[in-house]
C-alpha cells in the first residue's frame, strides 16, 4: 500500500499535477525558511511591511542564475525604494547560499529548501529533477500574489521587477 501511494505521488510530481496551480490574485502560501545566516524567515515578517519578490532560481553560482541574483544586487537599492524585500530560494542549503551570496556580495536573504518545501507549494519544481524552475513571485503586503514572472531576463531581472512593482494596485 505504501509503495502504492509512492508511485501515485511520484507521477503525480513529474506530471505537475499536485496541488491547485498558483495564479495571480490567490494568497501566497506561507512559509518559514533558513536563509544563507540561520535565520528564520517567514513571509509573516513581511506583512503589512513590505511587498515581497520571491524569486525562485535552479541553484546556486551557475551562470543564468548568478546573472539574475547579480542583477537583482544591482537594482536591489531602487526595489527597496519602491517598498519590496528581495527573497531568493533554492533546492541548496544554507552553507550553499553562504557562500554564493558572500562571493557576489547579495544584500539579500536566499532561503534554503533542501526538502524542496517551498519549491513545491509555489508549483515551481521541474519534473523529474525536482530543482526549482526560474520564475518570480510579487507578493504584495497583504500576502496577496499580484504578479508572477516566468520569462525572465536574467542579466535585466531587476527591470523586470521594478515594473512588476510599479503596475501594482
Amino acid at each position: 500500500m505504501h509503495l502504492g501511494r509512492t508511485m501515485i505521488a511520484a507521477t503525480l510530481a513529474i506530471l505537475g499535477l499536485q496541488g491547485a496551480e498558483l495564479k495571480e490574485g490567490m494568497p501566497a502560501p506561507s512559509f518559514q525558511a533558513l536563509d544563507q545566516h540561520g535565520r528564520t524567515v517567514s513571509l509573516a515578517d513581511f506583512r503589512d511591511k513590505s511587498s515581497v519578490i520571491l524569486y525562485f532560481y535552479p541553484k546556486d553560482d551557475t551562470p543564468g542564475c548568478t546573472a539574475q541574483a547579480c542583477s537583482l544586487r544591482d537594482g536591489h537599492q531602487a526595489l527597496q525604494d519602491a517598498g519590496a524585500v528581495v527573497l531568493g530560494v533554492s533546492a541548496d542549503d544554507v552553507a550553499s547560499h553562504k557562500a554564493f551570496a558572500q562571493k557576489f556580495n547579495l544584500p539579500f536573504s536566499l532561503l534554503a529548501d533542501p526538502g524542496k518545501t517551498l519549491i513545491q507549494a509555489y508549483g515551481v519544481a521541474m519534473p523529474v529533477v525536482g530543482m526549482a524552475k526560474r520564475v518570480t513571485f510579487v507578493i504584495d503586503r497583504k500576502g496577496i500574489v499580484r504578479r508572477i514572472l516566468s520569462s525572465i531576463d536574467t542579466k535585466n531581472h531587476d527591470d523586470q521587477v521594478l515594473e512588476a512593482l510599479k503596475s501594482l494596485p
